[in-house]
């Protein structure tokens, strides 16, 4: 069906198809075709970029991920494989992220680096984000796509788009042991989008988005713990004020309420669906609040700055040489010692060879004709009566 109304589309005017679809108000394919060239490497475009034909945000609005254009196209390779690509263009690569994480399943993991920033690769399809752009890249031929081919096509569109940090959002890795977590993460930028990640809990609706509020949801065995960071310490804490009372309330009434909540700097952390209330306890202690401040102008504590850098050099420097001095002693001693134990053992294996001798067992000279003659027929040899 997609495939002949893409037909369809390369024969109808170009009015037509530049017009904005009514499921989709106020997004435009403007700033996303231009992410969509005629040439992709060894791929080459099947017409025109068109607005797409089916409903993208299904399950989400678009504002939910700050999503401000989407554009969809078809590509073909030299071997004749053909590809869907719809690329979306949100705010923030935040929001791009938020897209990814939506449109995975519990099954699929999110692999950093492969593709762009981060990505999902499925059977006959791939979707990533780099930068403030959500891609999806299908094969017309689901069963027996051509994967290297997909690959291929995604590594090269994803060369192209312009990335800010090329990096998961900061939040993510203030997760509890991130790096296990992040596969299976979730991501929003607003409360719909919070509101489906945890369903049946009433004290989401009391979380605020204004000002840019993020937040990120992951599971650590049964328990899932999210975490809401705000932008300003006086938003953190009129939310805090709000949630606080409700969860009491909501106790109160019987309905569903977190295991565990608290604040930790300018984030609110629930632990929802915990065997209990003490394993919470202990998944919040495991989240640290990571306060960054920057000036607008020049910082006025850069003096104070430059000298615990000073005396933190200097002191390693110290400390280094010490150690190292220390060390090249302990060297030499025990160098000294074995050759010294060596020698002096070598000696006295000598001596004990050589029997006694009032000259310590090295030659006598009788220079000074002093030492009286020996007879030596006299002499008794060895063994003798």
């Amino acid at each position: 069906m997609r495939f002949l109304l893409s037909i369809i589309c390369l024969l109808a005017p170009a009015s037509v198809l530049s017009a904005p679809p009514s499921a989709a108000a106020g997004i435009t394919i403007d700033v996303a075709a231009r992410s969509l060239p005629d040439q992709i490497e060894k791929f080459r475009a099947r017409g025109p970029v068109l607005v797409p034909s089916y409903s993208f945000f299904a399950d989400h609005a678009p504002e939910d991920f700050g999503a401000v254009s989407h554009a969809t196209r078809m590509y073909a390779s030299e071997s004749g494989d053909v590809f869907y690509v719809d690329i979306v263009k949100t705010l923030s690569d935040s929001g791009a992220f938020a897209l990814l994480s939506a449109h995975r399943t519990t099954s699929q993991e999110v692999k950093l680096g492969v593709i762009g920033t981060a990505c999902i690769i499925r059977p006959g399809g791939v979707d990533f984000f780099r930068g403030p752009s959500f891609v999806m890249i299908s094969s017309a031929r689901k069963v027996s796509a051509n994967q290297d081919e997909l690959l291929n096509l995604a590594r090269s569109l994803a060369q192209g788009l312009n990335a800010s940090d090329d990096d998961v959002p900061v939040l993510v890795k203030h997760l509890p042991n991130w790096q296990m977590a992040q596969p299976w993460a979730h991501y929003a930028v607003s409360s719909n989008s919070l509101k489906q990640d945890v369903p049946n809990q009433p004290i989401v609706n009391e979380v605020s988005f204004e000002g840019g509020t993020e937040a990120v949801a992951a599971y650590y065995g049964q328990s899932y713990l999210v975490i809401v960071e705000f932008t300003t310490p006086q938003l953190a804490g009129d939310n805090d004020r709000r949630i606080t009372p409700k969860i009491q309330e909501l106790h109160d009434a019987g309905q569903p309420v977190p295991s565990a909540y608290r604040r930790v700097g300018n984030y609110s952390v629930f632990v929802f669906n915990a065997p209990d209330e003490k394993t919470a306890t202990q998944l919040i202690d495991q989240v640290k609040y990571e306060q960054v401040v920057q000036w607008l102008g020049d910082d006025p504590y850069w003096w104070e700055k430059a000298q615990r850098i000073y005396m933190r050099t200097t002191g390693g420097v110290l400390i280094a040489v010490l150690q190292s001095s220390g060390i090249s002693f302990l060297i030499c001693v025990t160098i000294g010692g074995i050759i010294g134990a060596v020698l002096f053992k070598r000696r006295r294996t000598r001596q004990a060879a050589a029997g006694y001798s009032d000259a310590g067992g090295m030659v006598r000279l009788n220079i000074d004709e002093l030492t009286e003659e020996t007879n030596r027929p006299k002499l008794l040899g060895r063994g003798e009566p």
